[in-house]
């Protein structure tokens, strides 16, 4: 657990609400109370209340109870800052003038000392935190991967670590006020999360909270929001900039699945086992940045790259029966990133839907024709089978993950050839399971049953 005396120490009264007592916040209510500050926690849920109550926590509904005498406002970044309408006790936090702050800030706030490098992007960031903490400690730098993805940053025994990876989403980068990396990777920006940021300018603006700093920032440059903060970064000649580039010529960029450095050839992608796709090379690109600045040599972070395994539901190989291939993509939750699936296979047996983003699946007509059929589940399913009868596609209304597995499995064998079952939803989950989590996962246990396999 982060010891953060240092920060409770420095407030005049110690008293702290924090609201919103998922994994992060009941993590919150952990540390703060170790380090002896005086928390008021609430959350709609009574079973997290008892949780928060049981830790040590004062329990009062803070919309209701906050006022000025508190000295800082904890928030859960599942709390609607601005869009569609500020949380009413965002609205109390501002009209009492109580700071309002993340957990990654109170990790800031603790004084931990280790250098931090700080990941975020629409698509990919889970990958490339994951991947850039196996080379370090593939390479000898003791290094934690967490933030956005793994156990909560309050929660981390930070004894005898080097770097803090840290994924952050743009709920969490809403939040961070005086935190800032030591290097910071902003991978890409495409429309995602257009709900809770209004439009564009305020989703990407909560993405560019990652470049505040003055500490190496390393930015793809292939779609144009970053684009404009790579050029705006250059101009403003605060910090060093790299530029990342799949599409075309930067300071690191992949041709053809070659890596360059500088025009410099480092390896060719295209044999890596575990990260395949046009994406997944801008991932490596970023992470070979950011260990090269951490004094590594080029021939030690390829070779840690090549022992990658991969993470769940993220393009993950499931199974192979007969002549198909069986692949979890799960983490696939709008078109973008189903698209970099879609964009790696062929013969494809695509199982789409769920709770549906903005944009539906606009954008991924060109690659309609690596698909035989499409099995549709979930809330977005009639809207996605009038796009897919206008583009051309085939496709089969099966409600559950259950039907759609079960049915793409049938034919896919039935086709007699090589092919894929293709778990890409681009959509959210949560119509019909907690997380993308669970919704990998249950598609594993289909594919495994129908395998044999327990």
């Amino acid at each position: 657990m982060i010891d953060l005396s240092s920060y409770v120490r420095g407030l005049k009264n110690q008293k702290i609400a924090v609201f919103g007592l998922g994994l992060s916040g009941l993590s919150t209510v952990r540390a703060l109370i170790a380090s002896g500050a005086h928390v008021h926690a609430w959350d709609d849920s009574q079973e997290q209340q008892d949780n928060a109550l049981n830790l040590g926590a004062k329990i009062s509904d803070l919309t209701q109870t906050l006022d000025s005498s508190f000295d800082a406002l904890v928030l859960s970044p599942g709390v609607a800052l601005t869009h569609p309408a500020p949380h009413d006790i965002v609205k109390k936090a501002q009209s009492e003038s109580v700071s309002i702050i993340g957990d990654i800030d109170l990790l800031h706030h603790a004084h931990h000392g280790l250098k931090t490098i700080g990941i975020t992007g629409t698509n990919g960031k889970s990958t490339t935190t994951a991947l850039m903490a196996h080379v370090l400690n593939q390479c000898g730098v003791n290094a934690l991967a967490a933030g956005n993805i793994g156990m909560p940053v309050l929660d981390l025994d930070l004894k005898g670590m080097d770097v803090l990876v840290l994924e952050l989403s743009s709920y969490q980068l809403d939040l961070c006020h005086s935190y800032t990396p030591d290097i910071s990777i902003l991978l890409n920006i495409t429309p995602d999360h257009l709900d809770r940021h209004g439009d564009m300018a305020g989703y990407t603006k909560a993405k560019s909270r990652i470049l505040k700093g003055k500490g190496l920032a390393i930015i793809g440059i292939d779609d144009q929001p970053t684009k404009t903060l790579y050029e705006d970064a250059i101009e403003r000649k605060e910090r060093d900039v790299v530029s990342i580039s799949v599409l075309g010529h930067a300071n690191i960029y992949v041709q053809e699945g070659v890596l360059y450095d500088h025009d410099k050839t480092i390896t060719d992608l295209r044999t890596l086992d575990t990260l395949k796709g046009v994406h997944n090379h801008q991932n490596i690109a970023c992470v070979y940045a950011a260990a090269k600045e951490m004094g590594l040599q080029a021939d030690d972070i390829m070779t840690a790259i090549k022992t990658y395994g991969g993470l769940p539901h993220r393009q993950f190989k499931v199974a192979q029966i007969n002549n198909v291939t069986y692949i979890n993509d799960s983490k696939a939750t709008n078109s973008e990133a189903a698209s970099k699936a879609l964009s790696s296979y062929d013969n494809i047996y695509w199982i789409v839907g769920g709770l549906p983003k903005v944009g539906g699946l606009n954008g991924l007509e060109q690659l309609m024709q690596r698909v035989k059929k499409a099995y549709l589940i979930g809330q977005a399913a009639p809207d996605f089978k009038i796009w897919l009868d206008h583009n051309n596609v085939p496709s089969d209304m099966c409600g559950t993950l259950d039907v759609a597995t079960k049915k793409a499995h049938e034919e896919a064998q039935l086709a007699h050839e090589h092919g894929t079952v293709l778990l890409a939803p681009a959509c959210a989950s949560w119509d019909q399971f907690k997380s993308f989590e669970v919704r990998g996962h249950t598609f594993m246990q289909i594919i495994y049953d129908i395998e044999g396999k327990k």
